[in-house]
């Protein structure tokens, strides 16, 4: 199954020695962004990702190239220009829960993406469309490029997971941001809020608040992260119920769970298999990822992700 997701991929630089990052000496280079991460993960469940991107004529836009071939991800959709750079972000060291992150993406060939890109775009053969609440705060056109495109897929009868993925930082303001990724929200048929998450664009504080609030605005089905407890699903024929969370012996790194939870969902339904086995899978799957210390790292292939479902615990490395 081909599955398109729009976004901007960086350059990563993690800092080696733990700390602030003013004060790190020494950095790894990877690659970085939530779309990115999605598209790993798929790709080794064997599924075909597609991404649309723009990158700098630079190291770091060629090294997002070469790691896309490395892990299977058709680039046919991504454009290259000279005129701009490829993205960049810092990311501290720590020994567990949330590293210090630091973003150098403004002005970025990513954030120039406009509509006039999305019209040229080939979507034949295309099965699904991930979207996250990143790429559209990175510029106007950015957002202006995001809503051609689902208004693109729409009019195509493809199907759509909308991550809200909050970056308030990115946004001139919290009402800006909650009035942009509802609009958003609005052409999914799978909405996936962190429970803080939908707190703060829902107004409500109960999972089964915040599913139907989005249910209200047209998603056939809701799946709402609430971290280790697990997450709560509900489809607007009236299934609905909890998925356990999944034990993990060790946190390393929360960041990219909910990546890891979006390719666990995303994976499944594209499969067939029904909204419980795909919260169940997006438990796993964020649960791994929070094992390890590389925002895709630790992304599994089908027997790991097998073995994780079957024993119900990540265990410690």
């Amino acid at each position: 199954m081909k599955v398109l997701l729009i976004g901007e991929p960086m350059g990563l630089f993690m800092a080696e020695e733990p700390g602030p990052l003013y004060k790190a000496h020494r950095f790894i280079s990877s690659i970085a962004g939530a779309e990115y991460n999605v598209a790993v993960g798929l790709s080794r469940l064997g599924h075909t990702p597609v991404y649309c991107t723009r990158l700098g004529e630079d190291p770091i836009g060629r090294q997002i190239l070469d790691g896309m071939a490395e892990n299977h991800i058709d680039t046919g959709l991504v454009s290259r220009t000279n005129e701009q750079p490829t993205g960049l972000m810092l990311k501290g060291s720590t020994q567990e829960g949330d590293p210090e992150i630091a973003y150098y993406r403004q002005g970025s060939a990513a954030s120039k993406m406009a509509p006039r890109d999305v019209d040229r775009l080939d979507l034949s053969g295309i099965d699904w469309l991930h979207v996250t609440g990143i790429f559209p705060a990175v510029s106007d056109s950015a957002m202006s490029a995001a809503v051609r495109l689902l208004d693109r897929v729409s009019a195509l009868g493809i199907p759509v997971s909308f991550d809200p993925n909050l970056r308030p930082q990115l946004w001139p303001d919290e009402r800006t941001m909650v009035s942009a990724l509802n609009r958003l929200a609005g052409y999914a048929q799978v909405v996936l809020p962190g429970i803080g998450e939908g707190k703060l664009l829902t107004g409500h504080e109960h999972e089964r608040d915040i599913a139907a609030y989005y249910h209200s605005g047209g998603a056939p089905s809701v799946i709402v992260k609430l971290g280790g407890d697990g997450a709560y699903y509900s489809a607007n024929s009236g299934d609905s119920g909890y998925a356990p969370g999944i034990e993990v012996e060790r946190i390393v790194d929360t960041v990219g769970a909910g990546d890891g939870f979006a390719v666990g969902v995303i994976s499944a339904l594209i499969e067939g298999l029904p909204l419980s086995e795909a919260a169940r899978r997006g438990n796993a799957i964020g649960a791994i990822q929070i094992s390890h210390k590389s925002d895709n790292e630790g992304l599994p292939t089908r027997e790991e992700l097998k073995a994780v479902l079957a024993a119900g615990k990540v265990c410690a490395r």
